[in-house]
């Protein structure tokens, strides 16, 4: 170790003091990286927890940066002068050539500080809804939920998104406020059915096998409300009632988890489908489109019509 301090004091010696101090930054950035190498491969070998690995992961490479760039600091300390005007030079080349990179660090950093969202919050950027599960410097990573997959379930795909999006587009959190969203199930059913019957059983359905999350909501809503002028009135599952053309539409809603929302909905179908084939609820049925048709004594069909 000691030979190759030597050989690179001589060596520096026959440059100029920039050539020198140019060659110590590249030795000191070739030094950091080896190190993040190192260490990050180091915390992928760890075995635990994969949420509290990416964050050890990401601290120390926002380490790494920060060490980075105090040892350039140091390093062309001497002769700050020279160096900020040239600095200055090419940092308005630069700005004018990495615009949109430079815009991406200003997201980045806005999502350090704002955060507007953090790794595993739920998301939708203009068209764009998923997990996210990577923030880096000029881009964040989600996983894909929705598009041909129904009820936002996940499709697999990994969407990369630059990070100047969050200045140029609205941005939805489903997580953030509130840890749960409404979701509601439209149930149509017949005008001779018993629809009072009908929606006391869809409540009774929602009370005993919804998610029980009323209490747990008042609180966060109330820790909400510091930052954000949310209100409820009710945040207790509930069935409205609506006439439609063909039939009496009762509509359940309730809280739940953003990613639980097919699960729920798919669970209490399949409840409530075994109440409506219950042979006591013979006063309950599904409304489907149907063809009726009024035949004359003369055979002739009139009145023939869809409902």
């Amino acid at each position: 170790m000691d030979t190759i301090i030597e050989w690179f004091q001589r060596f520096s010696n026959g440059l100029s003091e920039t050539e020198s101090k140019a060659l110590r930054t590249m030795v000191l950035v070739v030094i950091l990286w080896l190190i993040q190498r190192v260490v990050t491969r180091s915390i992928i070998k760890l075995q635990g927890d994969l949420v509290l690995r990416y964050a050890w992961r990401k601290n120390a490479n926002y380490t790494v940066y920060f060490v980075g760039i105090v040892g350039v600091t140091l390093v062309w300390a001497n002769s700050f002068g020279d160096f900020a005007t040239y600095l200055g030079l090419l940092s308005a080349g630069l700005a004018i050539a990495f615009q949109d990179p430079i815009v991406n660090m200003a997201g980045w950093y806005f999502i350090l500080v704002q955060k507007p969202f953090k790794v595993g919050d739920r998301i939708q950027v203009e068209d764009q809804i998923g997990d996210v599960v990577d923030i880096n410097l000029f881009q964040f990573s989600i996983v894909e939920v929705g598009n041909w997959v129904g009820d936002e379930q996940s499709t697999g795909r990994i969407i990369h998104i630059p990070n100047s999006k969050i200045f140029k587009a609205p941005l939805a959190n489903y997580n953030e406020g509130l840890d749960y969203i409404w979701n509601e199930i439209q149930v149509l059913v017949t005008f001779e059915s018993d629809w009072k019957k009908c929606k006391r059983v869809l409540q009774e359905t929602l009370d005993e096998h919804a998610p029980k999350v009323s209490e747990h909501a008042k609180k966060e809503l109330q820790s909400a409300s510091g930052k954000y002028l949310i209100y409820y009135h009710k945040v207790t599952p509930i069935v409205y009632t609506k006439v439609e053309a063909s039939g009496v539409l009762l509509t359940m809603r309730y809280l739940c988890e953003p990613k639980q929302r097919r699960s729920t909905t798919s669970y209490l179908w399949e409840k409530l489908l075994d109440q409506f084939n219950d042979p006591e609820n013979g006063d309950m049925d599904f409304a489907y489109p149907t063809r009726r048709a009024v035949v004359t004594g003369d055979g002739v069909k009139r009145g023939i019509g869809d409902d």
